[in-house]
């Protein structure tokens, strides 16, 4: 079921339920969208699966699978319909990598793959996409408070999470957005190819 909502702006925000494992879903996802909204011009993957764990053969078959498939293959799914639906004066792919590809964390071996894969993904889609005018960069983010580390995170870690970083905190979604928001405007037209850190401090 499609479920609309319109903001007070006028502009309609339209959510389609499904899952972004499945190509067939990703395709009529892109299909849908430009058929409901007129176009795609921009595709933000940030869509993602952890889970933590002691040591890594702790990480069953099941739940490697499930990170790749939701990391990855979604990504590589609705960018490459998206490309196709794409307007000819270009466009914006943003996707979200991770501080865990550059800076890996044994409990999320699994994880920290796909966020690699996601960097080196985005900086070879870019070299393609913008023969067609359409940009391709990705943001990093370090310790945000999201739900997905609520969901995925021993209880007693939450009082330091984000301490080990020069700001001594984690960050909040308010200031992670702006980077998304800068890729997706005009004003990083001449950025592609290019991972923004968002970490507290903590170099890429």
């Amino acid at each position: 079921e499609t479920v609309r909502v319109v903001e007070a702006s006028g502009r309609r925000a339209v959510a389609y339920p499904g899952d972004i494992q499945d190509e067939e879903f990703c395709k009529n996802l892109i299909e849908r969208t430009v058929e409901d909204l007129g176009k795609i011009d921009i595709l933000i993957n940030n869509a993602a699966f952890q889970s933590t764990h002691e040591r890594f053969t702790d990480i069953t078959t099941e739940l490697w699978q499930r990170a790749m498939r939701t990391n990855l293959d979604a990504m590589f799914y609705l960018s490459k319909y998206a490309l196709k639906r794409m307007p000819p004066e270009g466009g914006a792919i943003i996707n979200t990598t991770s501080i865990q590809a550059f800076q890996s964390s044994p409990e999320l071996t699994h994880y920290a793959t796909t966020k690699g894969g996601i960097v080196s993904f985005t900086r070879a889609l870019a070299k393609d996409a913008i023969q067609q005018g359409v940009r391709v960069n990705a943001v990093a983010p370090g310790p945000i408070w999201t739900p997905l580390i609520v969901s995925t995170m021993d209880p007693e870690k939450y009082t330091t999470f984000g301490e080990n970083t020069p700001m001594g905190r984690a960050g909040q979604p308010k200031e992670l957005a702006p980077a998304y928001v800068f890729l997706a405007s005009n004003d990083s037209s001449y950025i592609t190819g290019e991972i923004i850190g968002v970490t507290g401090g903590n170099p890429l």
